[in-house]
């Protein structure tokens, strides 16, 4: 076997190799806070935690108002923590909902090791969790980018009144996969989060809501999603929007608003 050959064969096996073992650096972003860190925002809040098992402690924030509608149950994504992805909580109390944000394991507060597995069960504890204080119908599942994986999975095996997905992935290793297309990311992936898989499975109305600009999940993928039941999948197209900036964008505060009216 010629020398070059050798060398690329080696080469690429060290890849594999190194895109294994740091994946999770590239995939989650966290803000680690202490754990006698003082949320203040000004309007009312508390905090929650939630002790799925012996080390294993999920942190999130209940913003709530006077008699609500029902309540956001929001997955943020891959990075920062609670104390950052609150300021949106205003987007849907504003709406009188009351609305929980939680952080995955190793992000602020929230502790316990990490895999796919175990933090798809930590949401369905906090989700069990909710549901003695409100009935499902009343519970809207919000999925923000990463953690559209993780409202589409709960969504596929309860029964929450909507689903809404912002800037969603059809499935998470395809989204990877754009970066790295020469690796086999089927095998090293250890999270694969697949919502084409699990939005079949659910029962409730989805609304994806979607950046025409968005370079980091392009657009496609929810197009793809609305494809695979598009009786039950209304696709909102943010024309402009890229990943981070839907928020800014007059659009996407009128289709909230429209959704979550009574």
């Amino acid at each position: 076997m010629p020398p070059t050959i050798i060398y690329i064969i080696a080469g690429y096996s060290v890849l594999i190799i190194i895109v294994y073992v740091v994946q999770e650096k590239f995939i989650f972003k966290p803000e680690k806070l202490k754990q006698n860190f003082l949320y203040k925002y000004d309007v009312p809040f508390k905090e929650l935690f939630f002790d799925v098992e012996e080390g294993v402690r999920i942190n999130g924030l209940h913003f709530f108002v006077k008699d609500p509608h029902g309540l956001i149950l929001y997955f943020h994504g891959n990075t920062r923590s609670i104390k950052g992805w609150a300021k949106y909580a205003k987007d849907f109390y504003r709406y009188n909902y009351d609305v929980v944000l939680v952080d995955y394991r190793g992000f602020g507060k929230s502790t316990g090791k990490r895999s796919e597995k175990e933090m798809i069960n930590d949401m369905q504890f906090v989700y069990d969790t909710l549901i003695t204080q409100y009935h499902q119908n009343h519970i809207i599942v919000y999925g923000r980018s990463l953690g559209s994986g993780f409202a589409t999975k709960l969504a596929s095996e309860n029964s929450p009144r909507y689903l809404i997905l912002d800037a969603p992935y059809f499935s998470f290793r395809k989204a990877v996969q754009r970066f790295f297309p020469i690796l086999p990311m089927k095998l090293l992936l250890r999270y694969q989060w697949q919502s084409d898989k699990w939005i079949g499975k659910v029962n409730c109305h989805t609304y994806i809501l979607h950046g025409t600009k968005d370079w980091l999940i392009p657009i496609k993928h929810s197009e793809q999603l609305q494809s695979l039941n598009p009786r039950k999948i209304t696709l909102i197209r943010i024309h402009g929007g890229r990943h981070n900036n839907l928020p800014s964008f007059p659009e996407y505060h009128n289709f909230i608003r429209d959704i979550l009216t009574p």
